[in-house]
């Protein structure tokens, strides 16, 4: 088949090398514009776009899918079937409908659980035991398509969100492929998915990172890992903001929530339950260091609490 494969992100390109190296004739790739990076908000490409261009693969980088060009563009190439992965932009029904079989689209969580723009996270969390990938036919209602395939994956009980999702584009890779052959030779068809179980996933802010030292040390630390490494766990020590990597369990102290117990070598902080231990720490504009490190630099006393402006 004739594929254009569409995504932006580093998480994308396991997907994009499987697609290149099978075989099915890779016609293009579609990804979001060059974006400003850095203090010198240079314009840089996306890691799916520098892939395309090492492999010599017409890329596209409309401002937006509406956009006619971009249509117009679809349109002359024939497409049989368009491939996403973490694409980034909404689709319209006329873009939907330039390719023969449809765009088919590989996401990370087991439909119709976590629709939407963060499931890895979302599944971390609330505790899933077990997450997985789905590619299903993209319609206009948001992951809501006719599914392909799945497969799953194990969440262990220390994962983060960072850990997972590269776990699961591996997979995720082979699963698409697999589903683009099966739609290619017709032994595949897509089944609606089942009312029942359907969830959300929202994109995950800053705000929602910050930590809430009241909360159960199980509910603080499934937060810190479903934000690592973005957009980053965060609480606030004199009022600056600190990123607070995982955290380890340590039910011998009983602390009030936010208030630490300082030793030479380790930081413990109380929640609503038992106390964590601090392990990695990212000061504001400063680099991420160990937190014993960092109590020592700043002179950190037992008594003293996080998360208080």
């Amino acid at each position: 088949m004739r594929i254009i494969f569409a995504g932006t992100p580093e998480v994308a390109l396991p997907s994009l090398h499987e697609i290149s190296n099978s075989a099915h004739e890779l016609i293009a790739v579609v990804t979001r514009p060059d974006a400003p990076t850095g203090r010198g908000r240079k314009l840089v490409a996306s890691p799916v776009a520098v892939a395309a261009d090492e492999l010599g693969v017409p890329i596209l980088k409309p401002q937006h899918p509406r956009d006619e060009d971009f249509k117009d563009q679809l349109r002359a190439l024939k497409p049989d079937i368009c491939a996403v992965v973490a694409y980034g932009a909404l689709l319209p029904q006329a873009v939907l409908d330039i390719p023969t079989h449809g765009w088919i689209n590989l996401h990370f969580s087991l439909l119709p659980r976590w629709r939407g723009a963060a499931p890895v996270q979302h599944s971390i969390w609330a505790g899933d035991e077990v997450g997985g990938a789905s590619t299903f036919r993209i319609v206009r209602e948001l992951d809501a398509g006719p599914v392909f395939g799945l497969m799953t994956e194990q969440i262990k009980a220390h994962d983060t969100a960072g850990e997972l999702l590269g776990r699961l584009s591996e997979g995720g890779a082979k699963l698409l492929l697999q589903t683009l052959d099966g739609i290619s030779d017709g032994s595949l068809e897509a089944r609606a998915q089942v009312a029942e179980g359907v969830c959300n996933a929202p994109k995950i802010t800053v705000d929602d990172a910050c930590i809430d030292w009241s909360e159960p040390a199980v509910a603080v630390d499934r937060r810190i890992r479903a934000c690592e490494p973005n957009p980053g766990a965060w609480t606030t020590h004199h009022g600056s903001r600190l990123k607070v990597g995982p955290v380890v369990f340590d039910s011998s102290h009983q602390l009030p929530s936010g208030e630490l117990l300082v030793t030479k070598k380790e930081i413990f902080v109380g929640t609503g339950t038992s106390a964590v231990k601090l392990q990695q720490v990212k000061p504001f504009g400063k680099k991420q260091m160990a937190a014993a490190d960092w109590a020592r630099g700043v002179r950190l006393e037992t008594g003293m609490r996080l998360g208080e402006s």
